[in-house]
């Protein structure tokens, strides 16, 4: 086995562009849950309007990729509202049901022949981050460390997006460090007790929703730019438990755990799988035990049973406190 190899691949994965950006998406989600105890479960509905924001905007209307990152902001502010405004007075369940099923739902639109003219249907959209790319400052090359190399295209999407979640983290810890953040946290631990001193707990959920939602718009935007496609099926609800796993991996409640557990998260994801990939080319595994097309689930499950040794052992996660797992879903 290449152990160098192995390691290698998994220092890539880990602070690699898509790990920015489900690190972007777990920090709305991480608002959401962690500190205002809201559950969300539909967070990858607001990464597919926003990805779709701006695919749509660029490849079907031709208009300019800054509109389309204002149309996929705009969308997630909709959805927000639309969301939240007839959940949010109800108990938190109601919120979950609607949330789960607006990702459903928003997929199958967004992959439906009627919606196919705008979105592409089945097949999504192509090419539509070039204006992203041709501002690079980078020279064409392939950059990096050790057996971790980049293209300057990866290098690029890799440093905006790492910039947004930095951008992101300073964001929510200046708010959740304000006036603003201690009401939305004693929210999380008891609403009668806000409400009896004047606080508009409706209006705190709603305000947290939306900018939950807009972070998670931007992380979807970022990953449609960086793959420079978008199909509707690569927005599952199994996202939103990706980004769950992140959460509690790093800590709910703490400003730096969506970033460590997406680092974390992914790491550990590549390294199984070219682990098991390098034992079964040296036969130290035998394919009848795990053949190679086996190989993407198995990592999958060793990384579930890691969570929840986690959880057993630690469930506050890494960097969380275990009050912050304790939350009255009402």
């Amino acid at each position: 086995m290449d152990w160098a190899v192995i390691v290698s691949d998994a220092i890539r994965s880990g602070i690699g562009p898509v790990a920015a950006v489900y690190a972007l998406a777990a920090i709305g989600l991480n608002l959401h849950f962690g500190y205002t105890g809201l559950l969300n479960f539909g967070q990858v509905a607001f990464m597919l309007v926003g990805a779709y924001g701006v695919a749509a905007s660029v490849s079907t209307y031709d208009l300019p990729l800054w509109v389309g990152v204002l149309i996929g902001l705009g969308s997630s502010v909709v959805l927000a509202l639309l969301l939240g405004l007839p959940t949010l007075r109800l108990r938190a369940e109601y919120l979950a049901i609607a949330t789960i099923a607006a990702g459903e739902i928003l997929r199958l639109f967004y992959r439906s022949s009627w919606a196919e003219p705008v979105t592409g249907g089945v097949f999504g959209l192509q090419r539509f981050a070039v204006e992203f790319y041709d501002v690079s400052p980078i020279p064409r090359d392939t950059y990096g460390f050790w057996l971790v190399r980049y293209t300057s295209l990866d290098l690029w999407a890799l440093a905006v997006a790492w910039a947004m979640v930095l951008l992101a983290a300073v964001v929510i810890a200046l708010l959740v460090h304000s006036p603003w953040g201690r009401v939305i946290r004693a929210i999380r631990e008891d609403e009668d007790a806000v409400r009896s001193l004047g606080k508009s707990v409706y209006a705190y959920k709603m305000q947290s929703l939306v900018l939950g939602g807009v972070i998670g718009s931007m992380a979807g935007m970022m990953l449609a730019i960086q793959n420079q496609s978008v199909n509707p099926d690569s927005y599952d609800p199994v996202v939103t438990f990706f980004l769950y796993t992140i959460v509690v991996l790093g800590g709910a409640g703490r400003v730096l755990g969506p970033i460590v557990g997406s680092i974390l998260f992914w790491a550990i994801l590549t390294f199984f799988d070219s682990a098991l990939r390098e034992a079964i080319g040296a036969g130290y595994v035998s394919p009848s035990v795990i053949s190679a097309p086996e190989v993407g689930a198995v990592r999958f499950a060793l990384v579930g049973l890691g969570l929840v040794l986690l959880m057993i052992f630690r469930p506050q996660g890494l960097l969380g406190s275990r009050k912050e797992m304790l939350l009255d879903a009402r």
